[in-house]
C-alpha cells in the first residue's frame, strides 16, 4: 500500500504538471509569433510522439521493470520543461513538446504496471486502477486554475521553470521510494507458478469466442479516436476564443477546464452507473457530449463554464463505459493488446483533432467539426453491443 500510495503521489504531480500547462501553452505560442494552424500542430505533436514511446513502453517495461522508466519519464520531462521556459520561436517549442510527448509516454504504463504487479488478486489490483482514474481527474480538476494563476504572477517562464523542477525533484523522490523490480512485474502472467494465481493450462488453451473481437474491432476502435479528436479540438478552440490570449483570458481558460474535470468528478463517483450496461452508457454520453458542443458552436447566450460542466460530466460517464467495454471484448489473454490499441487510437485523435481546427478554423467552428466527430461515433457504435458485451461477460465467468 505504500508504493501504490508513492505512485498515485508521482501521477498526481506529472497529472498535474501536465493539466497546468493547457491554458498556457496556446497564449505561450501566440506570443512568440504562432499562428492558428501551428498551434494545432504544436499541439498535436505531444500526442503524435506519445506512440512511439507507448509502442516502446510495453516491451522495455516488461523486460526491465517499471522504476528506472518512472525515474526517467519524470527528470528528462522536467529539463524538457526548463528548455521551454527558454524558447524564443514557434519552432522551438515544436520541438520541446514532440520531445515531452515522447519522455512522457513511458510514465502512465510504467505507473500501471507497477500497480497491478503490487497484488495478484484481481479485486485489488481494480481498485488501485480505480484509485489511478481519481487522482487524474483531480489532478485535472485543480491544476488548470493554478496553472492560470502562477503565470499571471511568474510569467510564461517562471511557469515553465516552476513546473519543470516539480518534475525533477518528483523523479528524485522516485529513485529513492520506488521499489526495483518483483518477479510479478518481470515474469508474464503465463509463466507465474500456480500458486501465485497463474491459469491452469488446461483453462489457459481456451480461446476467446471467435469471430467477436475481430469483427467488430475496427469499428470499436474508432470510438475512442472520435473522442479524443473532439477533446482535441476543445483543448485547442478554448484558450484562443478566451479573451485573445491575454492574463485575464488565460485565467479564464484555467477555471473553465477546471469547471469541466467538476462536472467529470461527480459523474465518476456515481458508481451506481456501472450497473447499466457499456453501450447504454457510451451512446447517452456520446449523445450529451455532442450537444454540448453544439451549443459552444450555436448558443452564445448560454454560459460557457455551465456547458463544459455537463460535458465534464458526460465524460466521466463514458471512459468508465469505455474501459468495461474493451474487457467484455478482450477475453483472456487479450485485454493489453485491447488496452494498447486504444491508447494508440486516442494518442492519433488527440493529433488529429487540434491539427484539424488548426486548419480549417477560418472556415468552420472548430466546435462544430467536435459535434460532427461524436455524432459519427454515435452512428457507427455497433448495434446491439449491450447484448453482445453481456453474453461475452457470461462466457468470461463460466471460463473463469
Amino acid at each position: 500500500m505504500k508504493t501504490a500510495l508513492w505512485l498515485y503521489l508521482f501521477l498526481f504531480l506529472a497529472f498535474f504538471d501536465l493539466h497546468a500547462q493547457y491554458p498556457i501553452l496556446t497564449p505561450f505560442a501566440l506570443s512568440l509569433g504562432a499562428g492558428p494552424a501551428f498551434i494545432g500542430w504544436m499541439m498535436g505533436m505531444y500526442s503524435l510522439t506519445h506512440l512511439p514511446g507507448n509502442l516502446l513502453a510495453g516491451v522495455l517495461i516488461d523486460r526491465k521493470g517499471s522504476r528506472r522508466y518512472i525515474v526517467f519519464s519524470l527528470v528528462t520531462a522536467g529539463f524538457i520543461l526548463l528548455l521551454q521556459a527558454h524558447a524564443q520561436l514557434p519552432w522551438h517549442l515544436l520541438l520541446l513538446r514532440a520531445a515531452s510527448g515522447f519522455a512522457l509516454a513511458f510514465l502512465s504504463p510504467a505507473c500501471m504496471t507497477l500497480l497491478a504487479s503490487l497484488s495478484t488478486d484481481t479485486a485489488v489490483q481494480g481498485k488501485y486502477m480505480s484509485g489511478h482514474g481519481i487522482v487524474h481527474t483531480l489532478a485535472s480538476v485543480v491544476s488548470p486554475a493554478a496553472g492560470a494563476v502562477i503565470v499571471a504572477k511568474a510569467g510564461f517562464a517562471g511557469t515553465f521553470s516552476t513546473l519543470g523542477w516539480l518534475l525533477i525533484a518528483t523523479g528524485i523522490m522516485a529513485f529513492f521510494s520506488v521499489p526495483k523490480p518483483s518477479h510479478l512485474e518481470l515474469i508474464p502472467p503465463a509463466f507465474i507458478p500456480l500458486e501465485q494465481g497463474a491459469i491452469p493450462e488446461e483453462q489457459s488453451a481456451k480461446k476467446p469466442v471467435p469471430g467477436i473481437v475481430t469483427l467488430f474491432s475496427r469499428r470499436y476502435f474508432l470510438l475512442p479516436f472520435f473522442v479524443s479528436c473532439s477533446q482535441g479540438v476543445l483543448f485547442f478552440e478554448l484558450p484562443l476564443s478566451q479573451s485573445g490570449g491575454g492574463s485575464a483570458g488565460i485565467l479564464s481558460t484555467g477555471i473553465l477546464l477546471s469547471l469541466l474535470s467538476l462536472g467529470a468528478l461527480l459523474t465518476l463517483s456515481m458508481f451506481f452507473l456501472n450497473r447499466l450496461a457499456p453501450a447504454i452508457r457510451i451512446a447517452a454520453a456520446l449523445l450529451a457530449m455532442a450537444f454540448c458542443f453544439f451549443s459552444l458552436a450555436a448558443f452564445r447566450t448560454i454560459p460557457v463554464g455551465v456547458i463544459l460542466f455537463l460535458l465534464g460530466a458526460a465524460k466521466g460517464v463514458l471512459f468508465p463505459a469505455m474501459a468495461s467495454l474493451f474487457i467484455s471484448l478482450g477475453g483472456p489473454g487479450r485485454l493489453g493488446r485491447a488496452f494498447s490499441l486504444q491508447s494508440i487510437a486516442m494518442s492519433l485523435g488527440a493529433f488529429a483533432g487540434p491539427v484539424t481546427a488548426g486548419a480549417l478554423r477560418n472556415e468552420i467552428s472548430p466546435y462544430f467539426i467536435a459535434f460532427l466527430l461524436l455524432m459519427t461515433a454515435l452512428i457507427l457504435l455497433p448495434p446491439g453491443s449491450a447484448q453482445r458485451s453481456s453474453r461475452i461477460q457470461k462466457w468470461k465467468g463460466r471460463a473463469a
